[in-house]
């Protein structure tokens, strides 16, 4: 899973960020530049959606939690942010891809007076999802989503999934291909709505079914209780 980013040398071990799902900004990518090193340093701008984050605030950009290393208040009350990505996120999220001019979800980490309005997300992308179908129907918009199978068994029908940092719930899911129904609000507040066959998204599972998926397992009753289905 990937996600959190943090300040090189900084010790947080018992910081865990915690997110809803719930976007609260659509910003812009200004510029993405790789460094030798094989990361990349992202400067995204952003409406005001908050107070302006301060380096070390953990931030959801597309469903993937990162920490600000720089931010400033821009003009027009737009906030200016600057983080710095490793070649693992990468390599393993959208992330990897973006360029000058994208429209990424933004959203800030919980805190204890957060209202829970999506579903609890941690900022770990598990895996990426293939855009394979977007139905535009007036008022029935859908997308349906291909995933590997490892992520496909951990989202089931009426389940919470993230996709690029949208709390959504599951219309139908299948042994390779997920479904889900954008409401008009949705397509609004994310970048959601601009999806089309073939792009990629972020994808990060369910944390319940995640947990207790690793609980089964590690005490060898998953594949029992496969074949007694």
């Amino acid at each position: 899973m990937l996600g959190n980013d943090r300040l090189p040398g900084r010790v947080e071990a018992t910081v865990v960020d915690m997110f809803t799902g719930l976007v609260q900004a659509v910003g812009s990518v200004i510029s993405a530049q790789r460094a030798s090193s094989g990361g990349m340093t992202l400067e995204i701008q952003s409406p005001a959606f908050t107070s302006c984050p301060e380096p070390g605030d953990s931030i959801a950009i597309d469903g993937c939690c990162l920490t600000v290393v720089r931010s400033e208040e821009a003009s027009g009350g737009r906030f200016l942010m600057v983080f710095e990505l490793v070649e693992q996120t990468l390599a393993m999220t959208t992330l990897g891809h973006c360029s000058e001019g994208d429209r990424v979800n933004l959203e800030s980490a919980a805190t204890p007076t957060t209202l829970l309005g999506g579903h609890l997300v941690q900022g770990h992308v598990d895996g990426m999802g293939v855009v394979q179908k977007v139905l535009t129907d007036a008022g029935d918009w859908r997308v349906s989503i291909q995933v590997n199978a490892e992520l496909a068994e951990l989202i089931v029908p009426q389940g919470s999934v993230t996709v690029s940092g949208v709390s959504l719930t599951v219309a139908d899911a299948s042994a390779e291909c997920f479904q889900v129904a954008l409401i008009p609000a949705t397509l609004e507040a994310t970048n959601l709505g601009q999806l089309v066959e073939g792009d990629t998204v972020n994808i990060e599972t369910d944390i319940l079914l995640r947990s207790v998926r690793h609980m089964l397992a590690s005490r060898g009753l998953l594949g029992k209780l496969s074949n007694e289905g």
